[in-house]
């Protein structure tokens, strides 16, 4: 059974930080394509953060580089995002998504890519930032 299932979120004040974490099982991690995403009630879903497993390339979206860092520990099949310097526009519920190999070339594994209809998504972790 595939399953992916995040971890991490909570409630912290601006300028605080949360590691979230993202465990797969039941597909091949290494060679997918991994990403974070969030939402906000009324709003569109938005990538924040990408890895291709078997590269560790990584893209980020505008508003969270160099705030954020995501990265992949393969033995464990997991995928972390560290958010530093969090700011209350943050607040979101964020999901990770994994699409496995083959999808086009890691190069095609960025925060820009179309959602993929074969992915496969978690249930999410509620991060609240106040001010």
């Amino acid at each position: 059974q595939t399953r992916l299932v995040e971890s991490g979120g909570g409630s912290v004040q601006a300028g605080g930080s949360l590691r979230l974490s993202c465990v797969a099982s039941g597909f091949t991690f290494e060679g997918a394509c991994m990403r974070w995403f969030r939402q906000i009630p009324g709003q569109e879903r938005e990538a924040v953060a990408s890895i291709a497993t078997s590269s560790s390339y990584t893209t980020y979206a505008d508003s969270v580089k160099g705030r954020f860092t995501i990265s992949q520990d393969n033995p464990k099949n997991t995928v972390y995002l560290q958010m530093d310097n969090l700011q209350p526009g943050d607040s979101a519920m964020y999901s990770c998504a994994a699409k496995t190999w083959p999808y086009g070339g890691t190069w095609s594994c960025t925060v820009a890519r179309e959602i993929d209809a074969d992915a496969y998504w978690g249930q999410g972790t509620q991060v609240t930032v106040s001010a």
